[in-house]
């Protein structure tokens, strides 16, 4: 295997982290980092590189951080690299001149079985909509986002206990293993692309804004269950309690129904439970966060926040 390939990385979260250290653990060269730009972060606002920048300064290789993909300068010094491959993981979308750039493509890693889950957060929405099984794919980059053909796929089952930070972290490991096989096959030239089959694309996973977050409690517990897991540990699922914001972490479902109560209405013991009624059986909280409150589970929240 000809391990000559000059690889760009792209990638900014922490997801993209464990792909680019496996990749240069195995000896393959990565000869720059393309990342997002510094940005300001927590209560002082101070200017923090991303995780993808951060791990490439402790590898000693060179990082690119454009603001705008499209500028000629850039391109330029991203030709300057005299890459073979370029490889994605979590990044922005590249223009045609950037990702036809290397003579042996650009490929992508997706957090999901492709085509279905095509978009932004398909991690998310996975769990949103209760699934019980996704995956990851490597695809070539080409015009219209998440439609390249397809190099590998690998399933993972989502268990009933999994939120998107426990789904988040396993695909993160598994996505790292198909970054390298990919790599590997495209080195030996043992890749055969497929086409997507556009009638397996049923659903979509769109980026998750606030409104996306909130509790509609007129749905039912178990679907009400899902979106609280599919947000949790970021960006939370949330409703109003006594007029304030609260962020709801992990739940529980009960089929039951509260005597007497409407859909969106709690009923505690001030002690050990808080149900809301919902459209359809009632859901139990676990953790949770007020507004202006950190973090607790429910005992301990209701033993200083009595409702």
């Amino acid at each position: 295997m000809n391990k000559d390939l000059r690889i760009v990385y792209m990638g900014t979260p922490e997801f993209a982290v464990p792909p680019l250290e496996l990749l240069v653990k195995e000896g393959w060269p990565v000869v720059a980092v393309v990342t997002a730009t510094d940005k300001p972060q927590g209560r002082g606002r101070k200017m923090l590189p991303s995780p993808v920048k951060s791990s490439a300064e402790k590898l000693d290789i060179p990082v690119l951080q454009p603001a705008n993909l499209k500028s000629p300068a850039f391109q330029e010094e991203l030709k300057s690299y005299r890459a073979d491959l370029q490889v994605v993981v979590a990044f922005r979308m590249l223009p045609e001149i950037v990702w036809s750039m290397p003579p042996k493509g650009t490929f992508n890693l997706h957090a999901s079985l492709l085509p279905d889950y095509r978009g932004a957060a398909p991690i998310n929405w996975a769990i949103i909509n209760g699934e019980t099984e996704t995956g990851i794919t490597t695809f070539f980059l080409q015009h219209e986002i998440d439609t390249g053909n397809i190099i590998f796929q690998e399933k993972e089952p989502i268990y009933p206990e999994d939120n998107v930070g426990s789904l988040y972290d396993r695909l993160m490991h598994k996505g790292a293993r198909l970054v390298l096989k990919t790599v590997e096959a495209v080195a030996s030239e043992t890749v055969k692309p497929q086409k997507q089959d556009d009638s397996k694309a049923i659903h979509h996973a769109p980026k998750i804004y606030k409104e996306t977050c909130k509790i509609d409690w007129s749905k039912p517990a178990e679907h009400v269950h899902n979106l609280i897991r599919g947000l949790s540990p970021y960006p939370v699922a949330w409703t109003t309690l006594n007029g304030k914001t609260c962020k709801i972490y992990s739940s529980a479902v009960l089929t039951e129904n509260l005597q007497d109560k409407k859909a969106g209405e709690h009923q505690t013991d001030n002690k050990t439970y808080l149900s809301f009624q919902t459209g359809e059986g009632q859901l139990s909280v676990l953790e949770l966060q007020l507004e202006g409150k950190k973090k607790m589970d429910i005992e301990n929240f209701l033993r200083g926040n009595p409702l």
